[in-house]
């Protein structure tokens, strides 16, 4: 059935774009990636004609504005990729009568819970990046009928942004790295994503999803474990956010998993997950 379809992949040169082309190149699905260059999604009408010609039956988006950091003070930009393409592109899906697949954020949550947030509980963003994915997340959802909004956590795959590969890189360079305890959540690795975005594309159960691996962690639980694996010599000290100055992130944004988990399954661990990172050399 997935073979039939025509799927266009935005934002395809980010680290889950390469990973969902990837499956469906070894898949044989009919696909066409499109990186920045060969679609604007801040152009309604670029969309409109790139949507005309390929006719795809489903849109997946992955582009996105994920510099966290730089959205403070880059605020029109983070808002124009992650708030109005995703419109433009849900504009778009429903002219056509088409699923559009759109990637969230756990940072729509404020942090303040003590439990997994689930899918009912009101987002309250606490920094610019956050408040734009939220954006997007509203502007979809009033704009077309058939949407998966999937919120993911602390994502890394192929790449050279996520926070496993930044380690890496550190590694070399240093004896000594500081991590923080105060931020806790679920590591997502995007090959175990793209599993789990088949099958509630499959479902045909529009609506919002918490997607992640099982299992949380801080991040200095994450750094320990990666540097442990690959050089158990490098000392690895816990800190606090507020001995850095990058922008406030949520202390706390576990998702929680268990509306979704029926339709996907349940995912390896974040241990598992890092392992098969680590071993494949990404």
């Amino acid at each position: 059935m997935r073979k039939k379809q025509n799927i266009l992949i935005t934002g395809s040169q980010g680290q889950l774009g390469k990973t969902i082309e990837k499956y469906c190149t070894i898949n044989y699905f009919s696909h066409t990636a499109c990186d920045k260059n060969k679609l604007n999604i801040t152009n309604l009408q670029d969309i409109r004609n790139c949507v005309s010609t390929l006719k795809p039956t489903v849109i997946i988006n992955c582009a996105a504005y994920n510099n966290v950091d730089a959205a403070e003070k880059d605020c029109r930009n983070a808002e124009l990729v992650n708030g109005i393409g995703p419109s433009y592109l849900a504009i778009a899906a429903e002219e056509q009568n088409i699923p559009l697949v759109h990637f969230s954020t756990d940072y729509v949550f404020d942090g303040l819970k003590l439990t997994p947030y689930t899918i009912s509980d009101i987002p309250n963003p606490i920094n610019y990046y956050s408040k734009s994915k939220l954006l997007g997340e509203k502007l979809i959802q009033s704009l077309c009928r058939k949407y998966f909004i999937i919120r993911l956590s602390w994502v890394f795959g192929d790449g050279t942004s996520n926070f496993v590969y930044k380690l890496l890189q550190w590694s070399k360079e240093k004896d000594t790295i500081s991590v923080v305890t105060d931020q806790i959540s679920r590591p997502t690795y995007t090959k175990d994503i793209v599993y789990a975005i088949f099958a509630i594309l499959d479902s045909k159960a529009y609506g919002i999803y918490h997607l992640a691996n099982t299992e949380s962690c801080s991040r200095y639980d994450w750094a320990k474990y990666v540097l442990n694996k690959i050089n158990p010599k490098i000392k690895v000290l816990p800190t606090f956010s507020y001995n850095f100055s990058s922008t406030c992130r949520p202390a706390y944004s576990v998702l929680d998993l268990s509306s979704s988990i029926s339709v996907y399954g349940e995912l390896p661990t974040w241990e598992d997950a890092t392992d098969c990172y680590l071993n494949l050399g990404e």
